[in-house]
């Protein structure tokens, strides 16, 4: 796959179709991939964040959730391919799944939250095998017990596909931990997807999508939880 570095991070330069092939050719191989998919909230935390720039480094593929990383992209002289949001890469791969017989699991999301997504997914992809899904409790990631008891429960179930959503940089700092001990072919950190695929959380009109305006939909949507980083964290970054 083609790669473009932006602003300090290499991103592929895949249409969703070629992420979606990336990724089920893994699941046919062995070994442990996780994928990563930065908008500019993301850019603007590697700057400050070494750890987090590092499991950059390591991922399998990156691809760009946000539309202004394709427009700068293109104001560079090096244009991607297209937008490639974790909330479409989600159903897609299941759709990929469910075709192959493979198996996905969820991790994240409040109380409810995860099993609704299977739930909704099973009901779209009727062949999909939803193995399980599990909401950590808030601060489990502090806690070595809890992060044992989530690998547990996710290498119980056997999964192939992990979709982690657990919001940036948590889950990929969460898969890049404990990516030895799960029993996975690959992990996909897709944030705010499960919440659009449980239906608890609307997604912006394909209009602002296209105009980049999801963030501010997402922040209309959820100011009390939002308004932080996109107005005093991003804004303030150097």
């Amino acid at each position: 796959m083609q790669r473009i570095e932006l602003f300090g991070i290499v991103i592929h330069n895949v249409t969703m179709d070629e992420a979606v092939d990336g990724i089920t050719g893994w699941l046919a191989g062995s070994g442990r991939h996780y994928v990563t998919t930065p908008n500019v909230d993301h850019v603007m935390r590697l700057r400050r964040d070494p750890e987090f720039r590092q499991i950059y480094r390591n991922a399998s593929l990156v691809v760009a959730d946000g539309m202004p990383l394709i427009w700068a992209s293109r104001w560079l002289g090096k244009p991607l391919k297209e937008r490639v949001a974790g909330a479409d890469l989600l159903p897609k791969v299941c759709e990929a799944a469910a075709e192959r017989g493979k198996t996905v699991f969820l991790l994240g999301g409040k109380d409810g939250i995860a099993e609704r997504a299977a739930q909704n997914l099973q009901a779209r992809f009727p062949s999909l095998r939803v193995v399980g899904s599990y909401g950590p409790p808030v601060g489990f990631e502090s806690d070595e017990a809890e992060n044992q008891r989530a690998v547990r429960v996710i290498n119980e179930a056997q999964p192939d596909v992990l979709f982690v959503c657990l919001g940036a940089p948590k889950q990929e700092k969460w898969v890049a931990r404990h990516l030895q001990q799960l029993q996975i072919k690959v992990a996909l950190c897709v944030g705010a997807a499960i919440d659009y695929v449980a239906g608890t959380v609307r997604r912006a009109p394909r209009w602002m999508q296209r105009a980049g305006l999801e963030w501010a939909w997402r922040l209309f949507q959820e100011p009390g939880r939002l308004w932080r980083r996109y107005l005093l964290q991003d804004a303030a970054s150097p």
